[in-house]
Formats: C-alpha cells, sequence, structure tokens
C-alpha cells in the first residue's frame, strides 16, 4: 500500500466525499502538532482496548500479538524522534493508528473495533491529566517543604503583621510562612479530589451510544488503573455523558487557578518584601534581572512573571467553562479546544511550582529591618488593650482607652512601650511596669500562645505537624 493510499484509507469518512479537504480547513481543524503529547496516553488506552477485543474472542490472539509488536515499535520511533507525524492525519489517534496498520495490515484496522475517537480522546486526556496530576501533586510537597525550611529558621523574627497594608500586629515570620503552607496544602487535597473524577473511563461509550460488540469496559478500568481507593474499576455510566464531558479538564483548570492565586498572593508580598520602601528580604541573584538603563537595579522577575501567569490560568479557567457552556449532546468538534488550554495550564503550574520551590530557598531574610518597621506602626496596641480588659475593664473601654495612648505616642513621635509610666496611668491608673513587658514586640508575639496562634511555640508545634503530614 502507497503513502498516499494509507493516508487517504485512513480517514474513516473518506468513501462518502466526493472531493478532497482543503489544505486550508485541514490546517483549521488539526490538532496533531499539538495534541501528540497525548501519544503515551494513547498507546497505553489502545492496548488495554486491544487485549480486552481478544479476551472478548472480538479480535484474535495473533491480531492482539501484532497491535502489541506494531505499539512497541511506534513507541521506539516516537521515543527516538523518528516518528512521522502528518498533518493531513489530523490528529495523534490517526497518526498513530496509521502508522500501526503500515507496520501490522489488517490487525492494525481492527484496533478500532467498539470504539471511537470521542470516546478514545476522552480516555486519552484523562490519563494523560492523571499523570499530570501526580507530578503536581509531588511539586506541590516539594513547595511546602521548602516554605517549611524557610519557616523553621526564622522563628523568632519578627515581622509586622498587616492588615489593609497597615501594620496591624507582630507575627513570627515562621508563622508567616506557614500561611502559604496552609494554602498550597489545600491545593494538594484539591488535586486528590480532582484526580478521582479524572480516573474514570470513558472508553467503550464509542461515538455517543455505546456500541453492540461484547466488550468488557470494566477489563479495560482495571488494565489503565481506573478504579478507586477499594479497587474496583471505575467506568463513566452514560455513553452520551462519557464523550461529552469535561467537567474534569475545568475542575482541574478550576484547582489550578486557585493553586497559581496562591503562587500570585506569595508573589505580591515578595515584591514588596524585597523593594527598598520594605528591605525585609533578599531574593538571590538567580531569580532576578537587571535593567537595561539602569545599573542599580536588581528585579524580582520571577514573581513578578508569576503573577502574570496567574492571570493567563485563570483566563484558560474561563475559556474552558465559556467552551462548554453552549454544547448540546453529545461530542462537538468545540472540544478540540479544550487540548491547548489544558496543556498550557498543566505546563505553566509545573514550571511555577518547580521554580518557586528552588527560589523560596535562597530568600535571605532581613530581621532587623522587619522588626523596625513592625516598631513603626504601634504593633502592640491590642495588647495594651488586652491587658486593661484582664484589670477589668469592658473592651470597648479598653479600645477607647488604648486608641487615645496612641494618639499621645504618635504626637511624640515614640512607640507605646516608651511612654513613661505616669503617662500610660494617666490613661488609666490599672496600669502598672509589668505592661512594658505586654507592650514589647517580643511579649506580645509570645502571649499569642493558643493553637493557630503565631506564638514560637506554637509555630514549632506546627512545623512538626506539617513535617510529619508531608513525611
Amino acid at each position: 500500500m502507497s503513502e498516499n493510499q494509507l493516508d487517504k484509507k485512513s480517514e474513516a469518512w473518506s468513501a462518502l466525499f466526493s472531493e478532497p479537504m482543503s489544505e486550508l480547513v485541514q490546517r483549521y481543524t488539526a490538532s496533531v502538532f499539538f495534541d501528540k503529547r497525548l501519544w503515551q496516553a494513547d498507546i497505553e488506552g489502545s492496548l488495554a482496548h486491544a487485549a480486552m477485543l481478544a479476551a472478548q474472542k472480538v479480535i484474535g490472539e495473533q491480531d492482539l500479538a501484532a497491535i502489541q509488536n506494531g505499539m512497541k515499535q511506534i513507541r521506539e520511533e516516537i521515543e527516538s524522534g523518528r516518528f512521522d507525524w502528518k498533518l493531513q492525519l489530523e490528529d495523534v489517534h490517526l497518526n498513530i493508528e496509521a502508522r500501526l496498520t503500515q507496520l501490522v495490515g489488517d490487525a492494525g484496522k481492527r484496533l478500532h473495533t467498539g470504539r471511537s475517537r470521542n470516546d478514545q480522546v476522552a480516555t486519552d486526556v484523562r490519563l494523560w491529566l492523571r499523570g499530570e496530576i501526580d507530578l503536581i501533586s509531588g511539586l506541590l510537597i516539594d513547595l511546602q517543604k521548602s516554605l517549611l525550611a524557610l519557616a523553621e529558621k526564622n522563628i523568632e523574627v519578627i515581622l509586622p503583621g498587616f492588615t489593609h497594608l497597615q501594620v496591624a500586629q507582630p507575627v513570627s515570620f515562621g508563622h508567616h510562612m506557614l500561611a502559604y503552607v496552609e494554602m498550597f496544602s489545600r491545593d494538594a487535597e484539591r488535586m486528590q479530589d480532582v484526580r478521582k473524577r479524572v480516573n474514570r473511563l470513558p472508553l467503550g461509550a464509542a461515538a455517543l451510544a455505546g456500541t453492540s460488540y461484547p466488550l468488557d469496559r470494566e477489563l479495560v478500568a482495571r488494565t489503565l488503573g481506573m478504579v478507586d481507593e477499594n479497587g474496583s474499576p471505575v467506568v463513566c455510566q452514560n455513553s452520551l455523558d462519557a464523550v461529552s464531558d469535561r467537567d474534569f479538564a475545568i475542575e482541574f483548570t478550576a484547582a489550578a487557578s486557585l493553586a497559581m492565586v496562591h503562587i500570585s498572593r506569595l508573589s505580591e508580598e515578595l515584591v514588596l518584601w524585597m523593594s527598598q520602601s520594605f528591605g525585609f528580604i533578599d531574593i538571590a541573584d538567580r531569580f532576578c534581572t537587571g535593567s537595561s538603563i539602569m545599573p542599580q537595579k536588581k528585579n524580582p522577575d520571577v514573581p513578578e512573571l508569576a503573577r502574570g501567569k496567574t492571570g493567563r490560568v485563570v483566563g484558560h479557567l474561563m475559556g474552558l467553562i465559556t467552551l462548554m457552556k453552549g454544547q448540546p449532546l453529545a461530542y462537538n468538534k468545540d472540544n478540540q479546544e479544550d487540548k491547548e488550554p489544558l496543556f498550557d495550564t498543566v505546563d505553566t503550574l509545573k514550571d511555577t511550582l518547580r521554580i518557586f520551590a528552588e527560589m523560596v530557598g535562597g530568600i535571605t531574610v532581613k530581621p532587623e529591618a522587619m522588626e523596625k518597621a513592625a516598631l513603626r506602626g504601634y504593633a502592640t496596641a491590642t495588647d495594651l488593650a488586652d491587658y486593661l480588659v484582664k484589670k477589668g475593664l469592658p473592651f470597648r473601654d479598653a479600645h477607647e482607652t488604648v486608641a487615645h495612648a496612641v494618639k499621645a505616642a504618635i504626637s511624640h513621635q515614640v512607640d507605646l512601650s516608651e511612654l513613661p509610666l505616669s503617662v500610660l496611668q494617666g490613661f488609666h491608673p490599672s496600669i502598672e511596669k509589668d505592661v512594658f513587658n505586654v507592650l514589647s514586640l517580643r511579649g506580645s508575639l509570645n502571649a499569642r500562645n493558643v493553637l493557630g496562634g503565631t506564638a514560637p511555640a506554637q509555630v514549632r508545634a506546627q512545623i512538626v505537624r506539617h513535617k510529619k503530614r508531608l513525611g
């Protein structure tokens, strides 16, 4: 069979049409140059399907052996870069099937028995995405561990905690880093939850209505590892839904968007903290760039770009939702547009997590600058209010009293802890000498020794918990 005959015969609809597809339409509708990354999943799914067809006596053992040998050669060709991807064969599925038929003849033609490209692509994307989720889960662990290491080194470092970007209360820098560990731990949980719904088998739904062949879909699911926590096969139960569902892609992209939002929040703080106005940290040179005109500049390009890439991923989420919103059942060509945003979301998230795990390890903390900033904002005002409450004042009265004390400190351009005892007692007679322990940054930090609080003892306990969780 000539190559031209092979390409023509690979168009399953060709006998119905009286003219070939135009080159412009070929290029417009082809997906092979981006969906070829699904080749491993396509081969894996095809081998499982072929083994099931043989077990069900739909194809013979000789055909199965030929398909397995042919797929082995195709795998070697793709891995070595020798495989000839052809635009006219439209997608990864037809490219692999055409090469298989070229290698093994009629056995390759029998492989497509009982399936359609509709359920085939749905299976391929799920298999591919499942593997990517596993990689992303590992990268989320790496980032959490990197943040934990930074937190553990800086448990006693005092950082001004902000609300409304105004100095609010002193917190441990380690405690602040653990807030991001909590965020990324939720991202990891979401990924595992999404994985359960990704890991379901559409194959066997055929084009949209199922098939008349005696398929054992549960056998295919077991072969492909599409099983629940008890090892039971998980198969899409409605053929129409199986071929047209892209909820799993949208759900993954939503989870990825949240992870990127958390990255973006961390990025914003790193950019602020590295600026001369804050001067709280320094990011290693290898993660920064300079200016083409200003030689003194050291720009935090990685966190800045991550903020931008967050918009890109969130945009993919909106694109996928919009893609699906008007589609009738079952499969429509619109669904070809699900892959590029999904692929780019996976690539962007993986790259970002990988570089942030490394970058966090290269952060230098500047404790003196942080403590100086905390002293500028009357960060222990709430501690003075709590002190008065413990002396018997209602909190609202204590709050008002402290407001007057802060006003006096501002007018004298001193911290609350620098006001003389006699001045403080003028605001309330119950104030005694022990108030100065309360008004110190360290005293404020240590006082919050409650579960989830910023006291160093609590931070250490949380670090132990996270280390045990992450292994």
